[in-house]
């Protein structure tokens, strides 16, 4: 806008430095075609603007009024960096006695000006072109550092998650190993009790020591099974899983879980994928499989597919039957769809309403 606000400028000192010739036609004639040829450069520019500005220069021999136009010349000749195409217009000095000398000392003052102003709309944008370029590349690096950190975030969770998981592992095998192994051998004592005991009095109080025992040791039981259970890296034991066919197979995985997978889930979906991939290793004669795994709103759906043709798999074998138990234990349902282009497991278990 202020280049434009510029360039009227000169044009309009241009004009009055036309008008001061006394003739009427020569100086709208040539305010015209410096008009157009003005804005034709600029929508135009490359060679197209060239060209027009050494038409317009060499114009000046031909009809000398134009010369008083090459403020507005100088400009666009700047502007696009191609001051050369201003040197027809020295064929038209000759010509410079037509004009008075305010005239002349009149336009040679506004091109002064108009070169002092397109260096100084240069030097503007190139400080503009500058900034613009520091802050877009302090834009991608803070990009690049939320990125970055996110990454670390990840990788934080991550490597808290499997220090938790590996301390509950921890406590499930100390309290198997301890208090398990304890409450075994105080329920073996208890009930050694009960046998040579030969007092009534006594019977019922060992029953209910022996009774309590069992009890600690079923909730010991399970709370082992629990911490257990949910310390397992799903994702990691299917990428285990998935190295012990890789000779064979090229398999992608796409996993879309998250953490919060029940431990009797995670167990089931493990199960599978290891009997799929141990059927597909038997039987399948192809060289790829595709392992997805999605988390839904309302259920977990597994698809196991591959592009070999399943030879030796009926509808009874073991490995079926037991992703089938695995499946309805879990409370879902699992097909097996082979044909031509392959064998294909879908699975889908639903979540449990809350309350």
């Amino acid at each position: 806008m202020e280049r434009l606000l510029g360039k009227g400028a000169i044009l309009l000192i241009c004009t009055v430095a036309l008008c001061m010739n006394g003739d009427v036609f020569s100086p709208v004639i040539a305010l015209l075609a410096a008009i157009t040829a003005s804005s034709a450069i600029q929508l135009l520019g490359g060679k197209a603007a060239a060209a027009i500005m050494l038409l317009w220069a060499g114009s000046c021999a031909f009809f000398p009024p134009m010369l008083l136009t090459l403020p507005v010349l100088l400009c666009d000749a700047m502007r696009e960096k191609k001051l050369w195409t201003m040197l027809p217009a020295l064929a038209a000095m000759p010509y410079s006695g037509r004009f008075t000398d305010i005239q002349l000392l009149l336009t040679a003052a506004v091109m002064l000006a108009a070169l002092v102003t397109e260096l100084r709309f240069s030097k503007l944008e190139k400080t503009i072109s500058l900034l613009t370029s520091m802050r877009d590349e302090g834009t991608e690096q803070n990009i690049r550092l939320t990125e970055q950190n996110a990454r670390l975030t990840e990788a934080q969770d991550n490597a808290v998650r499997l220090a938790t998981m590996q301390e509950r592992n921890r406590i499930a095998r100390e309290i198997h190993d301890n208090v398990g192994h304890m409450l075994t051998r105080s329920l073996l004592q208890a009930g050694a009790l009960s046998i040579v005991n030969k007092d009534e009095k006594l019977k019922e109080p060992l029953e209910s020591l022996r009774s309590t025992l069992d009890s600690a040791m079923t909730s010991i039981r399970e709370s082992v099974h629990d911490l257990h259970d949910d310390s397992i890296d799903l994702r990691k034991v299917i990428e285990d899983s998935i190295e012990t066919v890789s000779e064979r197979f090229s398999v992608e995985l796409d996993y879309g879980c998250g953490n919060d997978i029940p431990g009797n889930i995670k167990l089931c979906i493990a199960g599978v994928v290891k009997e799929g991939l141990s059927n597909a290793a038997k039987h399948s004669d192809g060289d790829r499989i595709k392992l997805v795994l999605r988390e839904h709103p309302g259920f977990w759906q597994l698809v196991m597919e591959d592009n070999g043709h399943p030879k030796g798999i009926g509808s009874g074998g073991i490995g079926l039957r037991n992703m089938e138990d695995r499946a309805r234990s879990a409370g879902g349902t699992i097909s097996f769809t082979p044909s031509d282009r392959g064998f294909r497991i879908f699975m889908t278990i639903p979540r449990e309403k809350k309350a």
